[in-house]
């Protein structure tokens, strides 16, 4: 194992990273009302968003495409069989525009993950469908996601994951409702 490995393996916050309670006590130096069990609760589920996606993000390297390319992906997915949508539908239910939208499809035609086709009943229209090289990149990702999330759960035993399950769809409840 090499020395930086090591030192990884040592630091289970990350090089250069602080420990959650060492975070947490510089808060409340510094902040010195700020509720350590809040900030405790915070900082953990944030540390393990941006490692989970820095986990995603290196499997979709590993099998040649982007994070936005997957989103594509799963938006034709969502979609459901024959797995096609209009570039406008794509585009509002990723939140992009039109030009970011086409930018994005233009790619991905090239690299074969879908085809542009114009609509046969409405020649004007233009549908976007999944390939089937798009569709196993895609099974592939999910395939790989699965074993890292199994990987992250492990510890969890069957209860205690319905109940961390129920916990975080109540503060998404949350948050999505107060978000402006």
């Amino acid at each position: 194992m090499s020395a930086r490995k090591a030192a990884a393996a040592a630091d289970p916050a990350g090089p250069g990273e602080l420990d959650i309670a060492e975070q947490v006590a510089i808060y409340q130096r510094e902040f010195p009302t700020v509720d350590p069990q809040v900030e405790t609760i915070v900082s953990t589920m944030s540390r393990v968003a941006r490692r989970m996606a820095v986990s995603y993000g290196r499997q979709l390297t590993a099998l040649g495409i982007t994070s936005a390319e997957w989103e594509v992906l799963k938006a034709l997915v969502v979609a459901g069989s024959p797995y096609r949508l209009g570039p406008g539908e794509l585009a509002k239910r990723l939140g992009l525009t039109p030009a970011a939208m086409t930018h994005r499809i233009d790619r991905m035609v090239g690299e074969e993950l879908v085809t542009r086709e114009r609509d046969e009943a409405n020649r004007v229209r233009v549908i976007i469908e999944l390939t089937e090289n798009g569709r196993d990149k895609w099974l592939e990702s999910m395939r790989m996601a699965a074993v890292f999330e199994e990987e992250l759960l492990q510890d969890l035993v069957p209860e205690e994951r319905t109940v961390l399950s129920g916990l975080l769809g109540r503060m998404l409840t949350r948050v999505e409702s107060t978000a402006p």
